[in-house]
């Protein structure tokens, strides 16, 4: 298994806009979609940017975040007690959970930097983050780092073959 599938990478907007698509072979619509930065796979990421749009809706937030090199879609949910997904879960696990989900949607106000991790996923064709982590940065040059540490990671990690990582 490729390293780049199971851990959190870093992306510019321009970047995670550019991942290809691929769904299995069978048509359920059940099936994993996979994503691929250059032929490598990729599953979850970390982006950084300012939000630029918030829309709070019963069961989510959708909001953009924008770092310069376009806007990244993001989903935050909100319905942990709802889901059927978490009726299976501990369900002081659900409450920790879902009061952690509403600390991360009302930190993600409009003109903040935040930085963000998440699965990437795609609804109606369209690539988006579902959020599991909003972390909030005080320090501006945060922003510039992000961008430095998306090229260096690029061109030393991601752009490499796995048998070619020292």
């Amino acid at each position: 298994m490729d390293p780049m599938q199971s851990t959190y990478v870093k992306l510019l907007a321009f970047d995670f806009l550019s991942l290809s698509v691929k769904s299995s072979l069978s048509s359920s619509s059940s099936d994993p979609i996979c994503f691929y930065r250059k032929g490598r796979p990729v599953s979850r990421t970390e982006t950084l940017g300012v939000v630029v749009s918030r829309e709070l809706k019963g069961k989510f937030l959708k909001f953009l975040i924008d770092d310069g090199t376009g806007c990244v879609p993001c989903i935050l949910w909100l319905n942990h007690h709802d889901s059927p997904y978490f009726s299976r879960h501990n369900p002081s696990d659900v409450q920790i959970l879902a009061k952690m989900a509403a600390q991360h949607a009302s930190d993600a106000q409009l003109g903040v930097l935040a930085r963000v991790r998440g699965r990437i996923t795609a609804y109606r064709g369209n690539l988006q983050i579902t959020v599991s982590d909003v972390l909030i940065e005080r320090d501006p040059n945060a922003e510039i780092l992000h961008w430095l540490d998306c090229i260096k990671l690029a061109s030393k990690c991601y752009d490499v073959r796995p048998h070619q990582i020292c």
